[in-house]
Protein backbone atom coordinates (compact mmCIF):
# COMPACT_ATOMS: atom_id res chain seq x y z
CA UNK A 1 0.00 0.00 0.00
CA UNK A 2 1.25 3.34 -0.60
CA UNK A 3 2.24 5.11 2.55
CA UNK A 4 0.82 8.53 1.62
CA UNK A 5 -2.34 7.32 0.51
CA UNK A 6 -2.69 5.54 3.46
CA UNK A 7 -2.19 8.77 5.73
CA UNK A 8 -4.34 10.56 3.89
CA UNK A 9 -7.29 7.98 4.56
CA UNK A 10 -6.03 8.36 8.04
CA UNK A 11 -6.04 12.20 7.85
CA UNK A 12 -9.58 12.73 6.06
CA UNK A 13 -11.28 10.39 8.83
CA UNK A 14 -9.49 13.00 11.77
CA UNK A 15 -10.38 16.12 9.38
CA UNK A 16 -13.84 14.50 9.07
CA UNK A 17 -14.44 14.29 12.72
CA UNK A 18 -12.89 17.79 13.59
CA UNK A 19 -15.93 19.23 11.59
CA UNK A 20 -18.87 17.55 13.60
CA UNK A 21 -19.60 14.07 11.82
CA UNK A 22 -20.82 11.61 14.04
CA UNK A 23 -19.54 9.00 11.76
CA UNK A 24 -16.42 8.52 8.84
CA UNK A 25 -14.42 5.98 7.34
CA UNK A 26 -12.09 5.99 4.48
CA UNK A 27 -10.87 3.15 2.25
CA UNK A 28 -7.79 3.70 0.63
CA UNK A 29 -7.14 1.07 -2.84
CA UNK A 30 -4.79 0.80 -5.37
CA UNK A 31 -4.87 -2.03 -7.97
CA UNK A 32 -2.62 -3.22 -10.57
CA UNK A 33 -4.23 -5.32 -13.57
CA UNK A 34 -3.13 -6.64 -16.51
CA UNK A 35 -4.90 -8.72 -19.35
CA UNK A 36 -4.36 -9.75 -22.71
CA UNK A 37 -7.34 -10.58 -25.29
CA UNK A 38 -6.28 -13.26 -27.80
CA UNK A 39 -8.62 -14.34 -30.75
CA UNK A 40 -7.93 -16.80 -33.71
CA UNK A 41 -4.17 -17.16 -32.38
CA UNK A 42 -3.79 -13.37 -32.45
CA UNK A 43 -3.08 -10.88 -29.64
CA UNK A 44 -5.62 -8.35 -30.23
CA UNK A 45 -4.58 -5.85 -26.98
CA UNK A 46 -2.60 -6.15 -24.01
CA UNK A 47 -3.72 -3.81 -21.46
CA UNK A 48 -2.34 -2.62 -17.82
CA UNK A 49 -3.88 -0.56 -15.25
CA UNK A 50 -2.53 1.11 -12.72
CA UNK A 51 -5.39 2.92 -10.39
CA UNK A 52 -5.54 4.52 -6.78
CA UNK A 53 -7.57 6.39 -5.05
CA UNK A 54 -9.74 7.11 -1.71
CA UNK A 55 -13.21 6.60 -1.32
CA UNK A 56 -14.53 8.54 2.06
CA UNK A 57 -17.95 7.99 3.66
CA UNK A 58 -19.51 10.62 6.33
CA UNK A 59 -22.33 10.92 8.91
CA UNK A 60 -22.91 14.41 9.46
CA UNK A 61 -26.35 15.81 10.59
CA UNK A 62 -27.68 12.28 10.45
CA UNK A 63 -27.24 12.20 6.55
CA UNK A 64 -24.65 10.26 5.09
CA UNK A 65 -22.66 11.97 2.33
CA UNK A 66 -19.78 10.35 0.19
CA UNK A 67 -16.91 11.23 -2.32
CA UNK A 68 -13.60 10.05 -3.75
CA UNK A 69 -10.27 11.33 -5.21
CA UNK A 70 -8.25 9.22 -7.71
CA UNK A 71 -4.66 9.65 -6.77
CA UNK A 72 -4.46 12.76 -4.74
CA UNK A 73 -1.22 14.68 -4.76
CA UNK A 74 -2.00 16.74 -1.08
CA UNK A 75 -4.23 16.49 1.48
CA UNK A 76 -5.78 19.57 0.39
CA UNK A 77 -7.14 17.50 -2.38
CA UNK A 78 -8.91 15.18 0.08
CA UNK A 79 -9.96 18.34 2.07
CA UNK A 80 -12.06 19.85 -0.36
CA UNK A 81 -13.47 17.13 -1.80
CA UNK A 82 -14.82 16.05 1.83
CA UNK A 83 -16.11 19.84 2.25
CA UNK A 84 -18.00 19.70 -0.95
CA UNK A 85 -19.40 16.31 0.05
CA UNK A 86 -20.43 17.62 2.99
CA UNK A 87 -21.92 20.87 1.70
CA UNK A 88 -24.21 19.35 -0.99
CA UNK A 89 -25.55 17.12 1.80
CA UNK A 90 -26.06 20.20 3.95
CA UNK A 91 -29.22 19.27 5.71
CA UNK A 92 -30.89 17.55 8.70
CA UNK A 93 -32.58 14.49 9.17
CA UNK A 94 -34.56 13.53 12.10
CA UNK A 95 -34.11 10.18 11.33
CA UNK A 96 -30.90 9.33 13.17
CA UNK A 97 -28.99 6.88 11.08
CA UNK A 98 -27.77 3.88 13.46
CA UNK A 99 -24.81 1.68 12.88
CA UNK A 100 -24.96 -1.78 14.65
CA UNK A 101 -21.83 -1.82 17.19
CA UNK A 102 -18.77 -3.24 15.60
CA UNK A 103 -15.90 -4.83 17.59
CA UNK A 104 -12.39 -3.03 16.27
CA UNK A 105 -9.38 -4.13 14.78
CA UNK A 106 -6.06 -3.35 13.90
CA UNK A 107 -4.61 -5.90 11.56
CA UNK A 108 -2.74 -6.81 8.59
CA UNK A 109 -4.06 -9.83 5.75
CA UNK A 110 -2.00 -11.17 3.30
CA UNK A 111 -3.56 -13.43 1.07
CA UNK A 112 -1.83 -16.49 -0.21
CA UNK A 113 -0.15 -16.42 -3.50
CA UNK A 114 1.86 -19.36 -4.47
CA UNK A 115 2.69 -18.80 -7.87
CA UNK A 116 3.10 -14.59 -8.72
CA UNK A 117 1.45 -13.85 -12.01
CA UNK A 118 3.14 -11.75 -14.56
CA UNK A 119 2.38 -10.74 -18.13
CA UNK A 120 4.37 -13.05 -20.06
CA UNK A 121 2.82 -15.92 -18.08
CA UNK A 122 -0.88 -15.61 -19.07
CA UNK A 123 -0.12 -14.15 -22.51
CA UNK A 124 1.48 -17.96 -22.84
CA UNK A 125 -0.97 -19.91 -21.43
CA UNK A 126 -3.76 -18.00 -23.40
CA UNK A 127 -1.79 -18.66 -26.97
CA UNK A 128 -1.75 -22.16 -25.39
CA UNK A 129 -5.35 -22.60 -24.69
CA UNK A 130 -6.46 -20.56 -27.92
CA UNK A 131 -4.34 -23.45 -30.21
CA UNK A 132 -6.48 -26.40 -28.15
CA UNK A 133 -9.54 -25.01 -29.16
CA UNK A 134 -8.77 -24.33 -32.51
CA UNK A 135 -7.62 -28.04 -33.39
CA UNK A 136 -11.17 -28.88 -32.52
CA UNK A 137 -13.37 -30.08 -35.85
CA UNK A 138 -15.83 -26.87 -36.90
CA UNK A 139 -14.41 -24.04 -34.48
CA UNK A 140 -14.10 -21.11 -36.86
CA UNK A 141 -13.32 -18.53 -33.89
CA UNK A 142 -11.03 -18.92 -30.05
CA UNK A 143 -11.28 -16.06 -28.08
CA UNK A 144 -9.47 -16.24 -24.76
CA UNK A 145 -9.23 -13.41 -22.28
CA UNK A 146 -6.65 -14.24 -19.19
CA UNK A 147 -6.18 -11.43 -16.66
CA UNK A 148 -5.02 -10.69 -13.46
CA UNK A 149 -5.17 -7.79 -10.32
CA UNK A 150 -2.68 -6.92 -7.28
CA UNK A 151 -4.62 -5.65 -5.20
CA UNK A 152 -4.56 -3.71 -1.78
CA UNK A 153 -7.04 -1.69 0.42
CA UNK A 154 -6.64 0.03 3.53
CA UNK A 155 -9.78 0.75 6.08
CA UNK A 156 -9.95 2.73 8.58
CA UNK A 157 -12.59 4.56 10.41
CA UNK A 158 -13.66 7.24 12.91
CA UNK A 159 -14.01 4.12 15.52
CA UNK A 160 -10.65 2.71 15.85
CA UNK A 161 -10.40 0.42 13.28
CA UNK A 162 -7.78 -0.07 10.68
CA UNK A 163 -7.11 -3.02 8.24
CA UNK A 164 -5.22 -3.45 5.38
CA UNK A 165 -5.59 -6.86 3.27
CA UNK A 166 -3.65 -7.30 0.08
CA UNK A 167 -5.19 -9.72 -2.29
CA UNK A 168 -4.33 -10.92 -6.09
CA UNK A 169 -6.92 -11.69 -8.33
CA UNK A 170 -6.27 -14.62 -11.59
CA UNK A 171 -8.82 -14.97 -14.11
CA UNK A 172 -9.23 -16.62 -17.62
CA UNK A 173 -12.43 -16.37 -19.82
CA UNK A 174 -12.31 -18.52 -23.28
CA UNK A 175 -14.82 -18.94 -26.06
CA UNK A 176 -15.29 -21.73 -28.50
CA UNK A 177 -17.65 -20.86 -31.43
CA UNK A 178 -18.11 -23.86 -34.02
CA UNK A 179 -20.31 -23.63 -37.36
CA UNK A 180 -21.26 -26.58 -39.45
CA UNK A 181 -24.04 -26.38 -42.56
CA UNK A 182 -25.51 -22.83 -41.43
CA UNK A 183 -25.52 -23.57 -37.91
CA UNK A 184 -23.16 -21.79 -35.47
CA UNK A 185 -22.36 -22.78 -31.67
CA UNK A 186 -20.37 -21.36 -28.92
CA UNK A 187 -19.96 -22.47 -25.40
CA UNK A 188 -17.70 -20.24 -23.02
CA UNK A 189 -16.27 -20.61 -19.37
CA UNK A 190 -14.61 -18.52 -16.57
CA UNK A 191 -11.92 -20.32 -14.82
CA UNK A 192 -9.70 -18.32 -11.56
CA UNK A 193 -9.78 -17.58 -8.10
CA UNK A 194 -8.20 -15.42 -5.37
CA UNK A 195 -4.95 -16.31 -5.30
CA UNK A 196 -1.96 -16.49 -7.62
CA UNK A 197 -1.22 -18.77 -11.76
CA UNK A 198 -2.18 -21.92 -9.28
CA UNK A 199 -5.53 -20.89 -9.54
CA UNK A 200 -6.06 -21.72 -13.34
CA UNK A 201 -2.49 -24.11 -13.59
CA UNK A 202 -2.96 -27.03 -11.56
CA UNK A 203 -3.90 -30.23 -12.71
CA UNK A 204 -3.53 -29.15 -16.72
CA UNK A 205 -7.04 -27.50 -15.62
CA UNK A 206 -7.64 -24.68 -18.35
CA UNK A 207 -5.65 -26.60 -20.66
CA UNK A 208 -8.39 -29.47 -19.89
CA UNK A 209 -11.12 -26.80 -19.88
CA UNK A 210 -10.31 -25.11 -23.07
CA UNK A 211 -10.21 -28.99 -24.69
CA UNK A 212 -13.92 -29.23 -23.34
CA UNK A 213 -15.19 -26.08 -24.34
CA UNK A 214 -14.23 -26.66 -28.38
CA UNK A 215 -15.10 -30.39 -27.88
CA UNK A 216 -19.02 -29.44 -26.94
CA UNK A 217 -19.07 -26.29 -29.81
CA UNK A 218 -18.36 -28.46 -32.11
CA UNK A 219 -21.09 -31.39 -31.29
CA UNK A 220 -23.86 -28.55 -30.64
CA UNK A 221 -23.91 -28.27 -33.89
CA UNK A 222 -25.56 -31.53 -34.76
CA UNK A 223 -27.37 -31.38 -31.94
CA UNK A 224 -31.34 -31.44 -31.54
CA UNK A 225 -33.88 -28.71 -30.22
CA UNK A 226 -36.32 -28.93 -27.24
CA UNK A 227 -40.07 -28.92 -27.18
CA UNK A 228 -41.40 -27.03 -24.33
CA UNK A 229 -42.64 -28.93 -21.71
CA UNK A 230 -42.61 -29.10 -17.74
CA UNK A 231 -40.41 -31.40 -16.38
CA UNK A 232 -38.10 -32.71 -14.54
CA UNK A 233 -35.14 -31.10 -14.64
CA UNK A 234 -31.66 -32.31 -12.97
CA UNK A 235 -28.94 -29.08 -13.02
CA UNK A 236 -25.27 -29.36 -12.82
CA UNK A 237 -22.84 -27.04 -10.47
CA UNK A 238 -22.28 -24.42 -13.04
CA UNK A 239 -25.80 -23.37 -13.54
CA UNK A 240 -26.82 -23.86 -10.13
CA UNK A 241 -24.25 -20.92 -9.23
CA UNK A 242 -26.34 -18.42 -11.54
CA UNK A 243 -29.09 -20.08 -10.54
CA UNK A 244 -28.12 -19.06 -7.20
CA UNK A 245 -26.78 -15.88 -7.44
CA UNK A 246 -30.08 -14.64 -9.34
CA UNK A 247 -32.60 -15.83 -7.39
CA UNK A 248 -31.52 -17.00 -3.82
CA UNK A 249 -28.25 -14.28 -3.90
CA UNK A 250 -29.77 -10.99 -4.84
CA UNK A 251 -33.44 -11.26 -2.89
CA UNK A 252 -30.99 -11.90 0.16
CA UNK A 253 -29.64 -8.53 0.32
CA UNK A 254 -31.05 -6.50 2.66
CA UNK A 255 -31.56 -3.30 1.20
CA UNK A 256 -33.72 -5.07 -1.81
CA UNK A 257 -35.64 -6.63 1.25
CA UNK A 258 -36.27 -3.16 2.26
CA UNK A 259 -37.07 -1.94 -1.19
CA UNK A 260 -34.21 0.62 -1.20
CA UNK A 261 -33.37 -0.40 -4.94
CA UNK A 262 -36.37 -0.86 -6.18
CA UNK A 263 -36.19 2.07 -9.19
CA UNK A 264 -32.98 0.38 -10.68
CA UNK A 265 -32.22 -3.02 -9.52
CA UNK A 266 -35.33 -4.95 -8.46
CA UNK A 267 -36.83 -6.44 -4.71
CA UNK A 268 -37.37 -9.44 -3.38
CA UNK A 269 -39.56 -12.11 -3.74
CA UNK A 270 -39.66 -13.15 -0.08
CA UNK A 271 -40.14 -9.69 1.34
CA UNK A 272 -41.49 -9.88 4.50
CA UNK A 273 -41.15 -14.45 4.86
CA UNK A 274 -38.47 -14.78 7.48
CA UNK A 275 -39.02 -17.81 9.35
CA UNK A 276 -41.51 -19.16 6.78
CA UNK A 277 -40.93 -21.41 4.57
CA UNK A 278 -40.00 -21.08 0.81
CA UNK A 279 -38.50 -24.23 -0.46
CA UNK A 280 -38.38 -28.19 0.18
CA UNK A 281 -36.74 -29.15 2.92
CA UNK A 282 -33.92 -30.42 0.52
CA UNK A 283 -32.87 -26.71 0.19
CA UNK A 284 -30.30 -25.25 1.99
CA UNK A 285 -28.66 -21.59 1.46
CA UNK A 286 -25.41 -19.83 2.89
CA UNK A 287 -23.44 -17.02 1.92
CA UNK A 288 -19.16 -17.65 2.97
CA UNK A 289 -16.87 -15.45 2.43
CA UNK A 290 -14.15 -17.43 4.31
CA UNK A 291 -14.43 -19.89 1.24
CA UNK A 292 -10.65 -20.26 0.09
CA UNK A 293 -9.77 -19.08 -2.88
CA UNK A 294 -13.09 -18.08 -4.61
CA UNK A 295 -13.29 -14.79 -5.79
CA UNK A 296 -15.83 -14.16 -2.92
CA UNK A 297 -13.23 -14.56 -0.18
CA UNK A 298 -12.16 -11.55 2.04
CA UNK A 299 -11.97 -11.55 6.04
CA UNK A 300 -12.98 -7.88 6.34
CA UNK A 301 -15.69 -6.16 4.34
CA UNK A 302 -15.73 -2.54 3.21
CA UNK A 303 -17.21 -1.67 6.66
CA UNK A 304 -14.68 -3.34 8.87
CA UNK A 305 -16.98 -5.95 9.60
CA UNK A 306 -15.61 -9.21 9.97
CA UNK A 307 -16.86 -11.99 7.59
CA UNK A 308 -19.18 -15.29 8.50
CA UNK A 309 -20.92 -17.66 6.98
CA UNK A 310 -24.11 -16.89 7.07
CA UNK A 311 -27.09 -19.56 6.65
CA UNK A 312 -29.74 -17.86 4.65
CA UNK A 313 -32.15 -20.62 3.99
CA UNK A 314 -32.37 -23.72 6.30
CA UNK A 315 -34.41 -27.06 5.50
CA UNK A 316 -36.01 -24.47 2.83
CA UNK A 317 -37.14 -22.13 5.77
CA UNK A 318 -35.91 -18.26 5.41
CA UNK A 319 -33.90 -17.40 8.11
CA UNK A 320 -31.08 -14.12 7.28
CA UNK A 321 -30.56 -11.53 5.42
CA UNK A 322 -27.35 -9.96 4.31
CA UNK A 323 -26.89 -7.13 6.36
CA UNK A 324 -24.66 -4.31 6.26
CA UNK A 325 -24.39 -2.09 10.28
CA UNK A 326 -27.77 0.30 9.18
CA UNK A 327 -30.08 -2.67 7.57
CA UNK A 328 -29.06 -5.25 11.04
CA UNK A 329 -30.30 -2.66 13.17
CA UNK A 330 -33.36 -2.56 11.54
CA UNK A 331 -33.99 -6.04 11.68
CA UNK A 332 -32.66 -6.82 14.82
CA UNK A 333 -30.00 -8.72 13.40
CA UNK A 334 -26.22 -8.70 13.34
CA UNK A 335 -24.10 -7.23 10.28
CA UNK A 336 -23.00 -10.32 7.61
CA UNK A 337 -20.00 -8.75 6.19
CA UNK A 338 -21.48 -8.21 3.14
CA UNK A 339 -20.61 -4.56 2.23
CA UNK A 340 -18.21 -4.23 -0.56
CA UNK A 341 -17.60 -1.29 -3.16
CA UNK A 342 -16.32 -2.55 -6.54
CA UNK A 343 -13.80 0.07 -6.20
CA UNK A 344 -12.32 3.37 -3.83
CA UNK A 345 -15.03 5.30 -6.45
CA UNK A 346 -18.05 3.70 -5.24
CA UNK A 347 -20.28 3.77 -1.89
CA UNK A 348 -20.19 0.21 -0.54
CA UNK A 349 -23.41 -1.71 -0.98
CA UNK A 350 -24.55 -5.04 0.26
CA UNK A 351 -23.33 -7.84 -2.08
CA UNK A 352 -23.07 -11.42 -2.25
CA UNK A 353 -19.44 -13.14 -1.53
CA UNK A 354 -20.28 -16.41 -2.49
CA UNK A 355 -23.78 -17.87 -2.05
CA UNK A 356 -24.30 -21.26 -2.41
CA UNK A 357 -26.73 -24.18 -2.20
CA UNK A 358 -25.62 -26.30 0.52
CA UNK A 359 -24.44 -30.04 -1.16
CA UNK A 360 -26.94 -33.04 -0.10
CA UNK A 361 -26.36 -36.53 0.28
CA UNK A 362 -27.43 -37.85 -3.02
CA UNK A 363 -25.00 -39.32 -5.70
CA UNK A 364 -24.82 -37.69 -9.07
CA UNK A 365 -25.49 -41.13 -10.81
CA UNK A 366 -28.64 -41.80 -8.57
CA UNK A 367 -30.23 -38.64 -9.12
CA UNK A 368 -30.08 -38.94 -12.94
CA UNK A 369 -30.39 -42.64 -12.48
CA UNK A 370 -34.04 -42.46 -10.80
CA UNK A 371 -35.70 -39.81 -13.69
CA UNK A 372 -37.93 -41.72 -15.69
CA UNK A 373 -37.55 -38.48 -18.27
CA UNK A 374 -36.11 -34.95 -17.98
CA UNK A 375 -33.55 -32.89 -18.80
CA UNK A 376 -29.83 -32.15 -17.46
CA UNK A 377 -29.15 -29.31 -18.08
CA UNK A 378 -25.34 -27.68 -17.99
CA UNK A 379 -23.72 -24.82 -17.29
CA UNK A 380 -25.12 -20.97 -16.98
CA UNK A 381 -25.68 -18.92 -19.91
CA UNK A 382 -27.67 -15.51 -19.73
CA UNK A 383 -30.71 -14.94 -16.92
CA UNK A 384 -34.00 -13.05 -17.49
CA UNK A 385 -35.50 -12.22 -13.76
CA UNK A 386 -38.18 -9.94 -12.97
CA UNK A 387 -37.72 -6.99 -10.38
CA UNK A 388 -38.70 -9.00 -7.56
CA UNK A 389 -36.49 -12.07 -8.19
CA UNK A 390 -40.13 -14.10 -8.53
CA UNK A 391 -40.46 -15.16 -12.29
CA UNK A 392 -37.13 -16.21 -13.55
CA UNK A 393 -35.87 -17.60 -17.12
CA UNK A 394 -32.24 -18.77 -17.65
CA UNK A 395 -30.44 -19.87 -20.60
CA UNK A 396 -28.21 -23.24 -20.44
CA UNK A 397 -25.17 -23.88 -22.77
CA UNK A 398 -26.65 -27.07 -23.67
CA UNK A 399 -28.53 -29.84 -22.29
CA UNK A 400 -29.19 -33.24 -22.64
CA UNK A 401 -32.22 -35.67 -22.37
CA UNK A 402 -32.81 -37.95 -19.51
CA UNK A 403 -35.18 -41.58 -20.69
CA UNK A 404 -35.45 -43.98 -18.13
CA UNK A 405 -32.54 -43.19 -15.52
CA UNK A 406 -29.91 -42.84 -19.39
CA UNK A 407 -28.41 -39.54 -20.66
CA UNK A 408 -29.72 -39.29 -24.39
CA UNK A 409 -30.14 -36.88 -26.76
CA UNK A 410 -27.54 -33.61 -26.80
CA UNK A 411 -30.13 -30.08 -27.15
CA UNK A 412 -28.71 -26.93 -28.20
CA UNK A 413 -30.45 -23.62 -27.33
CA UNK A 414 -32.50 -24.35 -24.12
CA UNK A 415 -34.40 -21.97 -21.64
CA UNK A 416 -35.20 -23.36 -18.06
CA UNK A 417 -37.85 -20.96 -16.92
CA UNK A 418 -40.26 -21.24 -13.63
CA UNK A 419 -41.03 -19.42 -10.60
CA UNK A 420 -39.31 -19.04 -7.45
CA UNK A 421 -41.35 -20.52 -4.52
CA UNK A 422 -42.78 -23.61 -7.43
CA UNK A 423 -39.30 -24.23 -8.15
CA UNK A 424 -37.50 -24.71 -4.74
CA UNK A 425 -40.08 -26.65 -3.11
CA UNK A 426 -40.20 -28.80 -6.14
CA UNK A 427 -35.76 -29.55 -5.15
CA UNK A 428 -36.38 -33.30 -4.33
CA UNK A 429 -32.54 -34.22 -4.57
CA UNK A 430 -29.18 -32.27 -3.80
CA UNK A 431 -25.99 -34.05 -4.73
CA UNK A 432 -23.01 -34.82 -2.76
CA UNK A 433 -21.17 -32.87 -5.15
CA UNK A 434 -20.09 -29.19 -4.46
CA UNK A 435 -18.84 -26.80 -6.78
CA UNK A 436 -18.04 -22.59 -6.80
CA UNK A 437 -17.47 -20.89 -9.86
CA UNK A 438 -16.41 -17.91 -10.35
CA UNK A 439 -18.45 -14.41 -11.41
CA UNK A 440 -16.66 -11.29 -12.62
CA UNK A 441 -19.98 -9.53 -13.74
CA UNK A 442 -22.30 -8.94 -10.81
CA UNK A 443 -23.91 -5.71 -11.81
CA UNK A 444 -25.95 -4.26 -9.03
CA UNK A 445 -25.86 -0.21 -7.47
CA UNK A 446 -26.58 3.47 -9.52
CA UNK A 447 -24.46 4.72 -10.86
CA UNK A 448 -23.64 0.51 -12.12
CA UNK A 449 -21.32 -1.00 -10.15
CA UNK A 450 -19.58 -4.59 -11.38
CA UNK A 451 -18.44 -6.73 -9.23
CA UNK A 452 -16.41 -10.61 -8.86
CA UNK A 453 -17.85 -13.00 -6.59
CA UNK A 454 -18.39 -16.76 -6.11
CA UNK A 455 -21.40 -18.62 -6.44
CA UNK A 456 -21.90 -22.55 -6.29
CA UNK A 457 -23.36 -25.29 -5.15
CA UNK A 458 -24.46 -29.25 -5.92
CA UNK A 459 -26.35 -31.02 -8.60
CA UNK A 460 -30.31 -30.48 -7.85
CA UNK A 461 -32.69 -32.16 -9.15
CA UNK A 462 -36.49 -30.14 -9.41
CA UNK A 463 -39.29 -29.37 -11.99
CA UNK A 464 -39.33 -26.40 -14.46
CA UNK A 465 -40.45 -25.69 -17.88
CA UNK A 466 -37.88 -26.46 -20.52
CA UNK A 467 -38.43 -24.62 -24.04
CA UNK A 468 -36.01 -23.72 -27.04
CA UNK A 469 -34.74 -20.16 -27.61
CA UNK A 470 -35.48 -20.19 -30.94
Amino acid sequence: MDTKLQDFAEKAVNYASRTGAQYCDARAEQQKQKSVLLENNQTEFVRTNDDRGLGIRIIKDNLWSFCSITNPQSFEEVKVAINNSIKNTNNQNENKIKLYPNTNKKIKINYPVLKKPELDEIIKIGLECNKIILETPKIIKSIVHPWYSINSKYFINSEGTEILQNFTDVIIEMIATAHDSGITQSVNITEGGRGGLEQILNNDKIQKTAKNISSKASQLTNAKPVKEEKATVVMNPDFVSLLTHEILGHPSEADRVLGKEMAWAGGAWWKNKLGEKIGSEKLNVFDDPTIKESLGWYQFDDEGVETRKTTLVENGILKNHMQNRETAQIFNSAPTGNMRATNYRFMPLIRMACTCIANGDSKVDEIIKDVKHGYLISNMKIPSIDMKRYNWSISCQYAQKIENGEITDLLKDVIVMGTAPEFFKSIDACGDDFTVRPITNCGKGDPMQSMIMGNGGPTIRGTATVKSAN
